[in-house]
This record gives structure tokens, C-alpha cells and sequence, in this order.
């Protein structure tokens, strides 16, 4: 019986199929040895390995192909990395003649110039009995038991895919053929090489379809099948000479001879079926093509098998090798080394399919894994993907990460600086000092000392600090907010999500301005309490007694003398000197205090409390990802789950 299909994304709607039960396990034998005349017998474990196996490598190339891993491509792919038989042959070298004798039915396009424009990759299941019939992997619910009808099917799809302009496409199409006249085989029958372009066909058609047979035989996995006939001289065959080039050993390539039977009277194709023309390390076979008038009666393919023989058998050029001539022994010896070729690979491909799926699984951690679609799932995403940028930015802060040294910096120079350019040297010049004592004497002189005048001093020295102060409180500010435009971009967790960013910095922000806010009053504050109760005991302890050298029993034009003044002014200076040195140390506590500090403790509080409250839908709309994200990532989990499916698969083969 058939093995189930693989699981293929392309079927989402059918429950998977149980898996393939183990085949019983037989002795090791060698890759290749000349297949008996008649075959693997039914039931025994060598036919149960070989339909597993070709089987297995059907299933998993047909998976690869819905994801778009169709092989000829540049490689690394699990579809380039499974053993596969690539069909070359020249237009009219009998290629789709052997493909239909192999199969035992007329299913290929026929006509002149290119008729095979996309590769047919062709899956023959040997079945016991019952009726034949063809599947499309593009069709997967649709028998065809009417073999006119896969051809027509075949000419469709290929004008689907490249029009009617006679162009080429290396989309495969996907062709199962299930009969009790077929082996286990897979096969991809490939454009015919050729040397001109035909009408409606672009000048590079040529070289369009020798880079595309190339990209499939270049494959160190790939078997060539070369067809060439036997009227024309092995020496120009383009199927060898492409082999040649990328297989020069012939460890690769099984070279066949069509329309033996049209060679000229007394010539043969005997040194070319012997090896002795060109050599292979396989065995050449012979192939008797049914003739235009058989192909125009509709002479049965079976009864072609037979008259195949026949020829072979009475001819007195070939009857020697009459064993190992014809289609149906082309098809054992390519079943059996197709086999031979996949157990030997297996190793191999798991190896691959294991770095792959690792690489995958790392890619997936890095773009972020899909979300839930329930409102707790997205809410919690949201919520975890706040902590991850809550936790980059305090590392920021903290030193962890660089931006928060600048903070520091603020403190240690910007502030510093912005004090000692403050104009005090001016402000209590002797002319400035003499002006507002006066001022604040009013109409007569003070009795002792000029209170008022050095309240009025100290006040308007004072409000000089707000300037220094809000500036320390914007310049933190500024760093804060460089820091998580930072923070956000270095979250990986948030890169896939933008809507969120957006959110989380506007969030954050807001709530930078509100610290900024409190900040800017409390350093207001703080300044406005120097002015408001000035420390007694600084102008207790200045001395009293009078200037030296001062005649104070000389009259002055002035209501007061200047080395008077000039000591107000020196008192004044000492003073705001003081005070200058305390808020130097208070200013950086209160910001630390107000914004660096609540913004590690309480930077996205409020978001919580907003995220908590919004509906499902609200919270999908926060969860807007990247489209060029999701596809990739959507990507990845297809691919993912196709090289997991066939890892459990060839694990439950008997291929040891």
C-alpha cells in the first residue's frame, strides 16, 4: 500500500496522518548490484524498504515544494539535499518516449519545439492491483484515472505558470503516479537541451535551459539519467556532454540509447552499449522508442513493453544484452540505485535537517515567537515586552550600559560651570552696592547697620541660582530621554512590535515630563528657601571693628564711604559664596531625588494601569507587527515544521 503524505502546510484542513510504521530492519548490502529480471518480491523486506524510502524522499520533496524549496536553486535547501534522478536528454532524443515506456501510459505533452517547459518532477508507487490512476500536487483532491487527461492537465499548468509564450519556469510541477506496472521511482524530466530558439521564444532560451538542467545535475545528490540516440554520435550528445562536465568520473550518470532500431542497415550501438565509446560506471541500456504509427494507433504501452523485448531478444546486434535492455529494466536498475543512493545519504540528511532546524529555532527566539490570540496572551506579551525595556533602561542608568555616565556629568561640570559664570562680580560692584543700599535706606540713613540694603543684596544675588538649577533639571531630563529612545531601540523583544514602541516612548515621556515638573520645583524650592530664611550666624561672626586707615571723623560727599560699601559687598559675596556651595550638592539630590530616581521606580506605572484597562482588540492593535516580520517569521514556522515532519519521518523508516 502507499504510505500516508507528509503533512504539507498546503492541507491544513485534514487531521495528520499517523505515522509511517517501521519496516522490518534486513542485513546490509551493498549501494548497487544488478537487480534480478524479476525484481523485489512482493512483501519482502526489501520491496517494504525500497517503497519506504522512495517513498519517504516523495513525500518530503513534495512538502518542500509548497514551501517554494523546489530545488534548482543556489542549494543548501532539504529539497536540494535529497537523492533524486534527473532525466537530460536534446529535443528528439526520445526522452519523453522512455518517461511513457517507464510509466507504462501515454501521459506527456506531445508536439514540436519545446513542449517540457517546467520540470515534471514524476513519482511512480508501485500499488498491488487495483485501478491506476494520477495525482497533481497542485490538485491533491483530484483523481485522474484518464491518462489524456494528465497530459492535458501537465500542458495547462506549464501555460498557467509561463503563458503561452513559449517560455521556460523552474517551478516543478508535481506529478504521483500509482500502478501495478510501475517501481518505486522518482524521476524529474527537465526541458530538452537545444541549441536555437524557436519562434516566440527569447534568444536566450538556449542557455536559459542548460542553467536550468544545470542547476539540477549539478547537485552532488542528483543521478542523471542521459538520453541520447543512437543515430546520432555519442560525441555530440548534449545529454553526455553536460554529464561530462558535471560528473567527468561517471559515478553519477546512466547513459541511454533510444531508437536503436532506426540506425542505419549494418550499423549498431554495440561499443556505446559496452562502454567502450564512452564509460560509466554504470551500465548503459538500450531503448526501443514505439514508432509514430504505434503512437498514432494508441498501441498499448504494455504491449510496447513486449515488443520492446522482442526486438531485443531476436536481434543478432543486441540479443546478448537482450537482460539488461529496455524500459522496464531501466526502471528496476534506476529504482534499486535510487535507493542504494538514498539509504547511503540518509546520515547526511539528518545532519543537515538537525543544523537547519537549530538555526531555525534560533531565528524564531530572535524575531520573537508568535502571540496568543486571547486578550490575557497579548496583555501579557505587552507586559513582559514593558519589563524587558524597563530592564535596559535601568541598565543604562545604572552603568550597565553606556548614557548614564552623562547624568553625572551634568552634575559634575554643566552645573559647576553654569555657577561660576553667574554674574556676582557685577552685581555687587561698589557702583551697584551704593545703589541699593540707598535704595533700600529710603529717605534717611540706616542707624547701624544697612539691614534692609543687605537683604535686598542677598535676595537679588540669590535668584541668580534658578537659572543653574532648571537647567540642571532640563539637561537630566534630555539624558533621560535620550536613554530610552536608546532603551527601545535596544530591546530585541520590542523590534518586532513598532505600535508598541511608539506606546512605550510616549508613555514614558509623558511620564519624563512629569518628573522634569516636580523636579524643576523642589531645585525652585530649594533656592527660594536660601532667600527666605538667611543663616544669622554667618553675618553674627563677620568683624565689626572699622576699617584701618579710615578717617571717620571726615565728613563724606556720599551718604556712605566706600571701603564701607566695599565691605557690604565682600560680606555679600562670602554669603552667596556659601550658599553657592550648598545648593552645588543639594541641586544634583533633589533631580536624582525627582527624576532619575522615579523614573527607575515608576517610568511606565502609569502605562500599566492604562494596558490593564483596554479591550482585546485595543490590545491586538498595540501588537501590530511588521508585516515583513510576520511573513518571515510565518516563514520560518512552515519551514520548521517541514523539517521536523521529515525528521520523524526518516526516523521511523528502516534504513540501518
Amino acid at each position: 500500500s502507499v504510505p500516508p503524505p507528509l503533512p504539507t502546510p498546503a492541507d491544513r484542513s485534514q487531521p495528520p496522518p499517523p505515522p509511517l510504521a517501521p519496516a522490518r530492519r534486513r542485513r546490509p548490502r551493498k549501494p548497487w548490484k544488478e537487480p534480478r529480471e524479476g525484481g523485489a518480491r512482493a512483501g519482502s523486506p526489501e520491496m517494504a524498504t525500497m517503497g519506504s524510502l522512495i517513498g519517504l524522499v516523495n513525500r518530503i520533496q513534495q512538502a518542500c515544494t509548497v514551501l517554494g524549496d523546489h530545488g534548482g536553486g543556489a542549494g543548501g535547501s532539504l529539497w536540494e539535499a535529497l537523492p533524486s534522478v534527473a532525466v537530460v536528454g536534446g529535443q528528439s532524443s526520445g526522452k519523453s518516449s522512455v518517461l511513457e515506456s517507464i510509466v507504462g501510459r501515454d501521459f506527456l505533452p506531445r508536439g514540436s519545439g519545446i513542449v517540457t517547459r517546467r520540470p515534471l518532477v514524476l513519482q511512480l508507487h508501485k500499488t498491488e492491483g487495483g485501478q491506476e490512476y494520477a495525482e497533481f500536487l497542485h490538485a491533491p483532491r483530484k483523481r485522474f484515472s484518464d491518462f489524456a487527461a494528465v497530459r492535458k492537465e501537465i500542458a495547462d499548468e506549464t501555460d498557467r505558470m509561463t503563458g503561452k509564450s513559449k517560455a521556460i519556469s523552474n517551478v516543478p510541477i508535481h506529478l504521483s503516479i500509482y500502478s501495478p506496472h510501475v517501481v518505486n521511482l522518482t524521476l524529474i524530466d527537465l526541458p530538452g537541451l537545444t541549441k536555437v530558439a524557436v519562434e516566440g521564444q527569447p534568444e536566450s532560451i538556449v542557455q536559459d535551459i542548460e542553467n536550468m538542467v544545470r542547476t539540477y545535475v549539478d547537485k552532488p545528490n542528483s543521478i542523471i539519467l542521459a538520453i541520447s540516440p543512437a543515430n546520432q554520435d555519442i560525441a555530440t550528445s548534449d545529454a553526455i556532454k553536460l554529464a561530462k562536465e558535471v560528473d567527468p568520473t561517471g559515478e553519477r550518470t546512466f547513459g541511454v540509447v533510444t531508437k536503436l532500431d532506426l540506425m542505419d542497415k549494418g550499423t549498431n550501438a554495440i561499443d556505446v552499449l559496452e562502454g567502450r565509446s564512452y564509460r560509466l560506471q554504470h551500465p548503459w541500456v538500450g531503448i526501443v522508442n514505439r514508432s509514430q504509427a504505434d503512437i498514432n494507433k494508441n498501441v498499448d504501452m504494455l504491449a510496447a513493453r513486449r515488443k520492446e523485448q522482442e526486438y531485443f531478444q531476436s536481434s543478432p546486434d543486441y540479443g546478448h544484452l537482450a537482460h539488461k535492455m529496455g524500459a522496464e529494466y531501466l526502471a528496476k536498475l534506476l529504482s534499486q540505485h535510487l535507493e542504494a543512493v538514498i539509504k547511503a545519504k540518509i546520515p547526511s540528511i539528518i545532519s543537515m535537517i538537525n543544523k537547519t532546524v537549530d538555526e531555525i529555532e534560533a531565528e524564531l527566539d530572535r524575531l520573537g515567537r508568535p502571540i496568543g490570540g486571547d486578550a490575557g496572551a497579548q496583555l501579557y506579551t505587552i507586559l513582559d515586552m514593558c519589563r524587558a525595556f524597563d530592564r535596559v533602561f535601568k541598565e543604562h542608568l545604572d552603568g550597565g550600559r553606556p548614557g548614564g555616565d552623562r547624568i553625572y556629568g551634568v552634575f559634575d561640570h554643566q552645573l559647576p560651570a553654569a555657577l561660576k559664570k553667574l554674574p556676582f562680580d557685577k552685581h555687587l560692584s561698589l557702583q551697584n552696592v551704593r545703589k541699593v543700599i540707598s535704595e533700600a535706606d529710603g529717605y534717611q540713613p540706616h542707624l547701624i547697620a544697612p539691614e534692609q540694603g543687605y537683604r535686598r543684596l542677598i535676595d537679588s544675588s540669590l535668584s541668580y541660582f534658578r537659572g543653574p538649577a532648571e537647567a540642571s533639571v532640563d539637561a537630566v531630563h534630555l539624558v533621560l530621554k535620550e536613554l530610552v529612545r536608546r532603551s527601545i531601540a535596544a530591546t530585541e523583544e520590542l523590534k518586532r512590535f513598532p505600535t508598541l514602541q511608539s506606546d512605550i516612548a510616549a508613555a514614558a515621556n509623558e511620564s519624563l515630563e512629569r518628573f522634569r515638573e516636580d523636579g524643576r520645583k523642589t531645585v525652585i524650592r530649594l533656592v527660594d528657601m536660601e532667600a527666605s530664611y538667611l543663616t544669622v550666624e554667618f553675618f553674627r561672626k563677620l568683624p565689626t571693628e572699622p576699617d584701618k586707615g579710615a578717617n571717620n571723623n571726615t565728613p563724606a560727599n556720599d551718604r556712605y564711604q566706600d571701603n564701607h560699601l566695599r565691605r557690604i559687598g565682600s560680606n555679600v559675596s562670602s554669603y552667596i559664596n556659601m550658599v553657592c556651595d550648598t545648593l552645588r550638592n543639594t541641586i544634583p539630590k533633589a533631580v536624582v531625588h525627582c527624576q532619575v530616581k522615579e523614573a527607575k521606580r515608576n517610568l511606565l506605572n502609569r502605562f500599566y494601569a492604562h494596558v490593564g484597562s483596554k479591550e482585546k482588540k485595543q490590545l491586538s492593535a498595540m501588537l501590530d507587527e511588521d508585516p515583513a516580520l510576520m511573513e518571515k517569521r510565518d516563514s520560518l514556522v512552515k519551514k520548521l515544521e517541514l523539517y521536523k515532519s521529515a525528521r520523524n519521518e526518516i526516523d521511523s523508516v528502516a534504513w540501518k
